[in-house]
C-alpha cells in the first residue's frame, strides 16, 4: 500500500514554472520548503504598517545597504520566500545576477496579522535554518515587535532563535547591523481602532 505524498518543488523547478507562465502576474506566492504557498490578502492595518515602514526605512538605511520589499530571497535547497521587507548587503550588480542568498541578508521583516501563526511556526525555523541572524515580526495582533536573533539547531534538527525580544509599539529600537540608526515604532504601528 502506498501513501499519497505532495509533490515538492526544487528552486529550479519553481523558476521554470514561472518562466512557463504557470503563475499569474498578480499571484502572491512563495516557495517554502518545496511547497508553493499562496499568501493571504492583506488587511488595512497590514498595508498601513507597510506604508509606514516605506516612509521610515529608506531614510534609516540610506546607501549603507539595499532595501527590498516583497522580493525573493533564495534559501537553498527549496525555499524562496518574499518577506515584506529585507535589508541586504549592497552588491555591485544590485542583485541582477541572482536573488539575495542567506549570506547577503542583514535583516528580514514580516508584518503579521492573519499570517502571525504561519510566520512564527514556519518562517522562524526557515530563516533560522538558513542562518539569517536577525528576524523581526511586526505583530499587529498583539501590537508589538518580535525581535529574533542568534539562530540555532538542536539535536533532533529543530531550528529556531535563541533570543526573542519584545519591543512595544511606543518604543524605539536600534538596527542590529546599523547601531547608529534606530526606528521609532510609534511611527510604524498603526493606531489601534476601537469598534
Amino acid at each position: 500500500m502506498s501513501i499519497a505524498q505532495a509533490k515538492r518543488f526544487t528552486l529550479d523547478e519553481y523558476h521554470r514554472l514561472g518562466e512557463l507562465g504557470f503563475f499569474h502576474e498578480d499571484d502572491h506566492i512563495e516557495l517554502i520548503n518545496g511547497e508553493i504557498i499562496e499568501m493571504a490578502s492583506k488587511g488595512t492595518a497590514h498595508e498601513t504598517c507597510l506604508r509606514n515602514l516605506w516612509k521610515q526605512l529608506p531614510k534609516l538605511v540610506g546607501d549603507r545597504a539595499t532595501l527590498q520589499s516583497q522580493a525573493p530571497i533564495t534559501l537553498p535547497p527549496n525555499s524562496e520566500p518574499e518577506p515584506d521587507f529585507a535589508i541586504v548587503q549592497n552588491r555591485d550588480d544590485n542583485y541582477l545576477s541572482s536573488h539575495p542568498k542567506p549570506a547577503d541578508v542583514l535583516l528580514v521583516m514580516e508584518v503579521s496579522d492573519s499570517s502571525l501563526a504561519y510566520d512564527q511556526d514556519v518562517k522562524i525555523p526557515l530563516y533560522a535554518q538558513a542562518g539569517i541572524a536577525d528576524f523581526w515580526i511586526f505583530n499587529l495582533f498583539d501590537n508589538y515587535l518580535e525581535f529574533y536573533s542568534e539562530p540555532y539547531q538542536d539535536n533532533p534538527g529543530k531550528y529556531g532563535y535563541l533570543n526573542k525580544r519584545i519591543v512595544l509599539s511606543n518604543q524605539v529600537i536600534n538596527f542590529p547591523f546599523l547601531p547608529d540608526s534606530s526606528i521609532d515604532l510609534a511611527k510604524v504601528f498603526p493606531p489601534k481602532l476601537n469598534f
